[in-house]
């Protein structure tokens, strides 16, 4: 099982075990979060590039790969990518370098 399907089998488990879970208030999160990334002014694929880059910025590799993901569907090319990437290279410094090592690797199981 390669990187981003064990990723994405773990994580399927985990939110089917959260959302059991969950009170009120973190439904109506998850819910908020999930609204957030659908079609608007701006379309879904530039929503889930930006949550790709804040992730990136804070350096959180679960929603780094979740992003990817969501990217990969909705049809983002791999030039959006790394040039979306080298912004947040910018904004995050030499640190954000490890993940997006991984964030290309996933990138590229993905394809």
């Amino acid at each position: 099982m390669s990187d981003i399907e064990e990723f994405q089998s773990q994580r399927e488990k985990l939110q089917a075990l959260m959302m059991e879970k969950s009170d009120k208030t973190m439904k109506r999160f998850l819910n908020l979060d999930t609204q957030a990334y659908v079609d608007g002014a701006l379309p879904a694929k530039e929503k889930e590039l930006l949550g790709l880059i804040a992730s990136l910025v804070l350096r959180c590799e679960d929603c780094i790969n979740y992003h990817l993901v969501q990217c990969y569907k909705l049809g983002l090319k791999e030039d959006e990518l790394v040039e979306a990437m080298s912004v947040g290279l910018i904004v995050g410094g030499s640190i954000t370098i490890p993940h997006i090592r991984r964030a290309l690797a996933s990138w590229d199981e993905l394809k």
